[in-house]
């Protein structure tokens, strides 16, 4: 106790520095008139920190402030362990007093933190926060961990989340009941929690959607620590882990220590059911399901022979494409039947029949469109074909052709592709089609020969050549593509070693957003990124344990973590430069990064 009272005597004293980490210069005040950019700061708190025997019910705490301050989000003052109710925060002056509705716990240590919840009343300065603890027994509790919670799709951290510890180890206290200790994360996704008991906890960190402290699978992300854990740290204001930063000062807040590294992931719905339906057109529909992985024993629509319906999943069989292959007129509902197993009201999957009405929205309109029309301006209908082809991905991804609807009858034979050389002599080319695995429209052109730079290509499809399920055939189509010649772009070679297991490596853009370039490697081997601009870029590998080439979520209560991401870094960033014109050759072991 008397550490606690010499502590904030001390801070009283030195007010302007009370949070060392949080800001420069707060010993001066601006002058002229130069706009106030220093954030307000504590210069008292009744009762001191360190407060033992605090009442569990009617308690309040006073946090006096050097100059007036608003509260903008009072869900950031955070109480640990938390009630069912939030902590009660009001201004009295230039104080923010702060109270509890519901009764605290006997025997308890509690921390108050504010994070982002107060700024000064004039520029809106934010208060960088503060950490305050009080118990409700003779004792303050002192130890703490720290660690880090990052998205498990890109390793971004994660602002805001709410990190928990349950001294109950069974796998439904996340599910029932508020945690033992909790603390938010800040904007490098670190987070402290201090002033626990020595004992062992299972950790959990949330992303709480209705701020309830307990996991909700419907609208949480969720992430895990494999084992129990017990602290090794204990709390002091010589551990720079438990001092407040300013989020700017990049150097103090990397050199944290973090015991724990979290990964946030959005579990698959445990619960199965239709719960969307589409008819796109005459003769296509989709319907969704609320879980991957959906098991459809069969399927019929009335009136339409088994014959002629096609049916498509999607990679995580979750949504369900159906066509029918037939050219008489379609009525304006479909009445599918998807005898399917769907959760019971026990939690079961259970053999489950269900009518599904699909009704064409769009087939009035279509009518009255075609009727409004003179027969002579009708719009021809044909056998649509949407393509790509990249310049700088043709010789990885070849052209790809994609049709609207599914076709029936196909003559790639009559298909030509062709080179044309500097020269102008124009020769004809071998080529494969390979029909893409999980989309039956999807087709790729892969022509048998090596590109060369100067030459043009031409893929050259006559009409007639495709009739899909509507009965329509396409238009004649042209394709042209050459090859990169500028020579300021670069080429990159990642020479991967220790390959022991099936992996994906993505090369994604400056923002992380676009895959420019994937692979799927089972063996030692080295990836061709060529015709790459100047500019930053990053490399994304991810262990596909399961061999179904994407990378899979995980499951909280079969302790299964999603399948593991990793960013190849350098001099720890997961961002590198690609100077103009030139080749660069990396080396990756990948079991050393992933072990």
């Amino acid at each position: 106790m008397k550490k606690y009272t010499a502590l904030i005597i001390i801070l009283a004293a030195i007010a302007p520095m009370l949070f060392i980490h949080s800001c420069a210069n707060t010993t001066q005040a601006p002058s002229g008139g130069a706009k106030d950019t220093i954030p307000p700061y504590i210069v008292m708190i009744d009762p001191l920190p360190g407060a033992t025997n605090v009442p569990l019910t009617g308690a309040r705490i006073k946090f006096d402030f050097n100059e007036y301050v608003t509260i903008k989000e009072a869900k950031n003052i955070f109480l640990s362990p938390p009630t069912a109710k939030r902590p009660k925060s009001r201004i009295q002056g230039k104080s923010v007093i702060v109270s509890f509705d519901d009764t605290l716990q006997a025997n308890t240590t509690y921390t108050i933190s504010f994070t982002d919840a107060l700024a000064d009343n004039n520029e809106g300065n934010i208060f960088p926060g503060y950490t305050y603890v009080f118990s409700t027994g003779e004792n303050i509790d002192s130890m703490g961990f720290t660690g880090t919670v990052r998205n498990c799709n890109d390793l971004s951290p994660v602002k805001g989340a709410t990190v928990l510890l349950y001294k109950d180890h069974s796998d439904s206290a996340v599910f029932l009941h508020r945690p033992d200790a909790a603390a938010k994360t800040d904007d490098w996704g670190f987070f402290m929690i201090p002033f626990i008991e020595d004992t062992e906890y299972r950790m959990y960190a949330l992303r709480d959607e209705n701020g309830n402290n307990i996991y909700d699978p419907e609208s949480d992300w969720v992430g895990f620590v494999d084992q129990a854990v017990r602290p090794v740290l204990q709390v002091s204001d010589t551990v720079k882990e438990f001092l407040k930063y300013d989020m700017t000062d990049t150097i103090g807040c990397r050199a944290r220590r973090s015991e724990y590294e979290i990964n946030l992931f959005r579990e698959n719905p445990s619960r199965q059911m239709i719960v969307n339906k589409v008819r796109v057109s005459d003769r296509t529909s989709y319907i969704t399901f609320m879980a991957h992985d959906a098991w459809i024993d069969s399927l019929w629509i009335s009136g339409i022979p088994a014959n002629r319906i096609i049916t498509q999943f999607n990679r995580e069989q979750d949504s369900l494409e159906i066509w029918v292959n037939d050219t008489r007129a379609m009525p304006d509902t479909l009445n599918l039947y998807v005898n399917y197993r769907k959760t019971d009201s026990l939690g079961v999957l259970s053999p489950f029949l269900e009518r599904v009405k699909l009704f064409d929205e769009n087939k009035k309109k279509e009518t009255q469109t075609r009727n409004s029309r003179n027969r002579n301006d009708k719009e021809k209908e044909v056998c649509r074909i949407n393509y790509v082809a990249k310049p700088e991905n043709i010789e990885h991804d070849g052209i790809e052709l994609e049709f609207e609807v599914p076709i029936v009858s196909e003559k790639f034979d009559s298909v030509k592709f062709l080179s044309l050389n500097p020269r102008q002599q124009l020769t004809e080319e071998r080529f494969k089609v390979e029909r893409d695995s999980m989309n039956i429209r999807k087709y790729r052109i892969y022509p048998q020969i090596q590109y060369l730079k100067g030459y043009e290509y031409s893929l050259k499809i006559p009409e007639n050549c495709f009739r899909d399920i509507n009965g329509n055939v396409n238009d004649s189509l042209l394709v042209k593509v050459s090859l990169p010649d500028d020579d300021m772009l670069s080429k990159l070679y990642l020479n991967m070693k220790n390959v022991d297991r099936k992996y994906i490596v993505d090369l994604l853009d400056e923002k992380l957003s676009e895959v420019l370039r994937s692979y799927i490697i089972d063996s030692d081997r080295t990836l061709e990124f060529p015709y790459l601009k100047e500019g930053k870029y990053a490399v994304r590998i991810s262990d596909d344990g399961n061999r179904n080439s994407m990378v899979d979520t995980g499951n909280l209560l079969e302790h299964r973590q999603p399948e593991k991401v990793l960013f190849y870094m350098i001099n720890e960033d997961k961002l590198f430069d690609i100077p103009a014109g030139t080749e660069l050759d990396q080396t990756i072991d990948i079991n050393k990064l992933f072990n």
